[in-house]
Parts: structure tokens; C-alpha cells; sequence
């Protein structure tokens, strides 16, 4: 699936999904740029650059940095989880994700985004 923003059923929020077709970092974050979404489920596995390329440069962008972003992915092994947590994310979810499992998840974090 390609980038795409989705409003949530309020019609107040936006989900960017990032998931393992043919997208490369860059343009990942041309999408997240333009949309401005309110929570990110990013894969790790993307074809054309990880996805842990994509969460670092979303952390450096000031205008993006406070996006929440989920991680959602195929990778169950401890040096993911820790690698993902030092970089400021969690939970992992790992595929295939529950779908109550992840819309807990979602509703969290979009509580506890910064405004």
C-alpha cells in the first residue's frame, strides 16, 4: 500500500499508513509533510529503504518529530523491539495485528498526542 492519509470516522483525524510497497523514505515523507497526519502506523520492512530510515528523519524534522507513530510489522525479535523503543516509539505490533489490539493502540496514542 502506498502512503495514504485516512480520516478516522470523526472526520477530525488523519492515520498515514506507511506499509511494505514500493515506497522509498523520501517519499514517505513527502506524504507526511504534505498531510500532516495525526498518527503514523509505519512498517519496518519497506522495499525501497526500512522504515527505520523513515521514524529517524521524521525524529529530526521539527515540524514532524511529535507525530505519533506506531510500528507495525512483520519483526518479533528482541533486538527490534529495543531498537525501536531507543529511538522513542512503542508499542510494536507485530503482523498480523489483532484488529482490537490495534485500534486500542491507535485510540491511545491519538490521546496522547501533543497538540
Amino acid at each position: 500500500m502506498k502512503p495514504s492519509a485516512r480520516r478516522a470516522r470523526s472526520g477530525r483525524q488523519k492515520i498515514l499508513v506507511i506499509e511494505d510497497d514500493p515506497v522509498d523514505a523520501a517519499s514517505a515523507l513527502t506524504v507526511v509533510n504534505r498531510e500532516h497526519p495525526d498518527l503514523i502506523l509505519l512498517d519496518l520492512g519497506l522495499p525501497a529503504g526500512d522504515g527505520y530510515l523513515v521514524l529517524e528523519r521524521l525524529r529530526k524534522i521539527e515540524a514532524l518529530a511529535t507525530i505519533p507513530v506506531l510500528i507495525v510489522t512483520g519483526r518479533s525479535d528482541a533486538d527490534t523491539r529495543k531498537r525501536v523503543a531507543a529511538m522513542g516509539v512503542a508499542p510494536v505490533l507485530t503482523k498480523p495485528v489483532d484488529t482490537e489490539v490495534l485500534l486500542a493502540a491507535v485510540r491511545a496514542a491519538l490521546e496522547t498526542k501533543p497538540e
